[in-house]
């Protein structure tokens, strides 16, 4: 009984260990991809062109797209909103200035970019394996599951937007100032300067804090 203990302990701890290895390589590759926002963003778009290619070819799995839609949305507005709503709680960190004598308060995501981008592709490829099985093919009328979630899409935009406007700030860098780390003297304390940038925009700068690189230190100050 011993011996066939020790040769089950034997057999697992190489597969446990072979999959180690092979989730720090995906890792690795991960986070090698962390500077390439466009080409990331294209490949995700190359797989969305993809599924929806699939989609219209079986002419069907309607329900698992409105599922998908929903969960973009979710991605979408944790994207856009503030890491500490103003609204709805009470934090000592810093919140978001609403005039321009206010202390120096960067927008932070609650949803980081590459978070967005990682849990959006990883939601298609899911949704495109669960087209091979026609147990998820559930007969909808898919006009009603449109239009409902063209509905709403308007009114949490509307929602946002009102949010936005109430506590006045942008969470696009498009159009602000980009200042470099390499402007700064100290560059020996930015050793991966490609993962943090700063942008202003009149009274209310914002900060985009990109996914470090795997096994990468950082050591502010």
């Amino acid at each position: 009984m011993e011996g066939i203990g020790g040769d089950g302990t034997s057999l697992s701890s190489p597969l446990s260990q072979w999959g180690h290895d092979a989730w720090r390589i995906y890792q690795y590759y991960l986070d090698k991809t962390t500077p390439h926002t466009a080409y990331r963003w294209i490949g995700t778009l190359v797989i969305v062109a993809i599924y929806c290619l699939r989609v219209y070819y079986v002419q069907g799995f309607y329900i698992i797209s409105y599922g998908l839609g929903i969960y973009l949305l979710n991605l979408l507005i944790g994207f856009l909103s503030p890491l500490v709503d103003p609204e709805v709680e009470v934090s000592d960190g810093p919140l978001l200035p609403t005039k321009g004598s206010d202390e120096f308060k960067p927008f932070i995501r609650r949803l980081p970019e590459f978070k967005f981008w990682y849990s959006m592709t990883k939601a298609f490829c899911i949704a495109f394996f669960m087209t091979f099985f026609s147990v998820f093919d559930v007969p909808v009328f898919w006009p009603i599951l449109l239009c409902y979630w063209i509905v709403l899409f308007f009114l949490t935009m509307r929602r946002q937007i009102a949010h936005m406007i109430k506590y006045k700030y942008i969470p696009f860098s498009f159009g602000k100032q980009k200042y470099s780390v390499s402007q700064y003297k100290h560059k020996s304390s930015w050793p991966c300067d490609q993962n943090f940038i700063v942008y202003t925009n009149g009274a209310i700068p914002s900060l985009e804090y990109r996914r470090p690189f795997f096994g990468c230190m950082y050591s502010y100050g």
